[in-house]
């Protein structure tokens, strides 16, 4: 398990009804921070996140998304509810988006 430093939640809770519409979650007060960075090429955007992940990992709920800054990088970390009960973290590089963490 790979210990966590600096972690600085930006506060990003996305509206995601428009990706998965049985999820409801709140706007982060940071959306000009995340815009910016987006557009300047800093990270990808959640969609193109939540897309990939669910080509590695089909099935599932996605509960909440966060992008976050451990490490000296973004981190988006997502929260699934498995077909099997269980709640994972998935935490993927923000600008490369690869898997950069699993929390089980």
């Amino acid at each position: 398990m790979a210990i966590l430093y600096a972690r600085r939640p930006l506060a990003l809770l996305l509206v995601l009804a428009a990706l998965l519409p049985e999820t409801s979650a709140l706007a982060g007060r940071d959306q000009d921070e995340i815009r910016r960075l987006h557009q300047a090429k800093q990270i990808l955007a959640l969609d193109t996140i939540i897309t990939n992940h669910r080509r590695q990992y089909p099935g599932g709920k996605l509960l909440e998304a966060e992008l976050e800054f451990e490490e000296g990088r973004y981190v988006y970390e997502i929260k699934i509810l498995g077909d099997d009960g269980a709640v994972r973290e998935f935490e993927y590089d923000a600008r490369s988006g690869e898997l950069w963490h699993l929390k089980h």
